[in-house]
């Protein structure tokens, strides 16, 4: 299987859901915004997920007091950022990719509501071996 292609499912029903949320309301509102309405959205299409939770970071195999709060988390393996800005910005791709490498997840997945069209892409990580380090943001 092609990496890019990793939970090709599970990422085409989250884009299918925030498509729906970008048709119906556009682009110009806070993030925040978009956060309520795409949890509808994910509740209405049986998406599973949990909102803004915690992933706390390990150094050296110290819990650290630190963490990162990813838009979502769904399926139990996917993280979900989103935003709302009208370009996406390479430190808009850094932080989903810091929150897939700090995890170890497989899959990463920014969304941004702020453009005439949803922009969304995918961010695998191909070790999936979480880091070991406490990065800043």
């Amino acid at each position: 299987m092609e990496d890019s292609l990793i939970y090709r499912d599970e990422t085409y029903n989250i884009i299918g859901a925030a498509m729906s949320v970008h048709k119906e309301l556009g682009s110009g509102f806070l993030e925040s915004v978009y956060q309520e309405a795409l949890e509808v959205e994910f509740s209405k299409r049986s998406i599973p997920f949990v909102a803004q939770q915690k992933i706390q970071i390990r150094y050296k195999d110290v819990l650290l007091k630190q963490y990162y709060i990813p838009d979502f988390f769904c399926y139990d393996k996917i993280i979900v950022e989103i935003k709302a800005v009208s370009h996406v910005l390479p430190e808009h791709e850094a932080q989903i990719i810091h929150y897939v490498k700090a995890t170890g997840k497989k899959m990463g997945l920014l969304l941004n509501f702020g453009e005439d069209s949803l922009y969304h892409k995918r961010f695998p990580n191909l070790s999936s071996k979480p880091i070991r380090t406490n990065l800043q943001l």
